[in-house]
């Protein structure tokens, strides 16, 4: 009976040894994967620009395309369902507005950024639009190569329910000949958009320029004569050290002397890339130790010259679209991440049945002039079929007095957006 209850004992003993030495050398769970951002579809949008009394606004929804002259200077304001576009061109060939100038309406946002000339080399017109039924309050800073130099009198800007407040950024910061301005939005809801005139002629609309990241990408770069101008602004309060390298048609390189650039915390600098360019359609990709935001100044050539402005601007994963286009018009279309990129174009013209959409491939690390054949009044939509591909679209008018020109991001579609994942915590209602 000993042995017996002794040879259980064991057992039992050298059961538990075993199971001890599994639990403890068992391997370590596999953590689920990191929740990523969800895409899921956009049901309602509205979009504001500027009035221009007598000019033609397009408006776009898949498959169509419709227009609206306008009849005041008051701002125009479309409400519809997702993947509305709207937006409008103006041609002036003489006087001191002498340019084709092209602005996309905008959503209003809780923060714009623009980046351009500054008001000590342009006329510089800050428009804040309301279009709600409610107040609105927004707060404007304009960065310039010395740092920040708007102060306290871009703070607490009241914008009453519908209207809008034109401001001349001579007001803010007339010393600044180059600038980076941000728009926060307190409370409300308020669209922005700037028109730029330089004084040595050339008019356009500044696009909205992606928020503060430690990698921008600047596409839609005409080839071409005139000067490209990059601009780089270190809004935070770390310097950035910006390493910069163009994708052009026949290679993806670090151009000669302008390798890198180092920006002080809260400054604008600016660095000509025009001979590293050398006349090639473009992007420049840039990789910072701290956020920045860029853009790029293009002007034309001739006689008098134009001037056009891009900036830094999200892949085409959602998708794009640009609701007014004309005769010179063409796509800048960038592959990078080391794989080919393709998207698909359509064209929709104002009048009668879209075109039928064709593939466009674009070589890794290059980037593709697209001319579209296309004439008179038209929508272009772009949609990402595979790789990391960034664009811009860019209409050229050539006169004997020198060429015309406007350019504009391709910024994500309204048909989708990604919605950050949702933590379930206690923090967000705790002080």
């Amino acid at each position: 009976m000993e042995n017996r209850f002794g040879l259980l004992a064991l057992v039992i003993v050298s059961l538990a040894a075993m199971y001890g030495i599994a639990y403890v050398t068992r391997p370590a769970p596999v953590p689920p994967p990191p929740a990523g951002p969800r895409k899921v579809p956009v049901e309602s949008v509205t979009a504001v620009c500027p009035g221009a009394k007598g000019e033609r606004v397009n408006v776009y929804l898949p498959g169509t395309l419709n227009g609206e002259t306008m009849e005041d200077t008051k701002p125009y304001v479309t409400n519809g369902p997702g993947g509305l576009e709207a937006g409008y061109l103006t041609r002036t060939t003489g006087g001191a507005g002498r340019g084709l100038a092209g602005v996309r309406c905008t959503e209003p946002a809780p923060a714009t950024w623009l980046v351009g000339p500054g008001p000590a080399n342009a006329d510089v017109r800050l428009h804040l639009m309301n279009a709600d039924k409610a107040p609105a309050l927004a707060d404007v800073q304009v960065y310039a190569a010395e740092g920040p130099v708007s102060g306290d009198a871009g703070v607490g800007l009241e914008i009453a329910p519908g209207e809008h407040k034109e401001i001349d950024l001579k007001t803010l910061a007339p010393s600044a000949d180059v600038m980076a301005v941000s728009v926060t939005t307190i409370f409300g809801r308020v669209a922005v958009a700037a028109r730029t005139t330089l004084e040595t002629g050339g008019v356009d609309w500044l696009p909205s320029a992606a928020p503060p990241a430690t990698r921008v990408v600047v596409p839609g770069i005409p080839g071409g004569g005139g000067l490209r101008r990059l601009l780089v602004a270190a809004p935070g309060e770390t310097d950035a050290t910006v390493q910069v390298k163009a994708v052009s048609q026949d290679a993806e390189y670090a151009m000669k002397g302008r390798e890198s650039l180092d920006v002080p915390a809260g400054s604008v600098v600016a660095l000509d890339v025009t001979t590293g360019l050398a006349g090639s359609p473009a992007a420049l990709v840039l990789t910072s130790s701290a956020p920045i935001v860029a853009g790029v100044v293009i002007t034309g050539t001739g006689g008098r010259s134009d001037v056009a402005f891009t900036a830094g601007t999200p892949s085409l994963a959602l998708g794009s679209a640009v609701a007014r286009n004309g005769t010179g018009s063409q796509l800048l279309l960038t592959a990078l991440g080391g794989q080919p990129g393709k998207v698909r174009v359509q064209v929709v013209p104002g009048k009668g049945t879209p075109e039928q959409p064709f593939d466009v491939e674009v070589a890794a690390g290059r980037t593709r002039n697209v001319k579209l054949k296309a004439k008179g009044d038209f929508a272009v939509v772009v949609t990402p079929v595979s790789g990391e591909v960034y664009g811009g679209r860019v209409v050229e008018e050539r006169l004997r007095t020198g060429v015309l020109l406007t350019a504009q991001p391709l910024a994500p579609a309204r048909m989708w957006t990604l919605l950050p994942p949702l933590t379930d915590t206690s923090h967000v209602v705790l002080p």
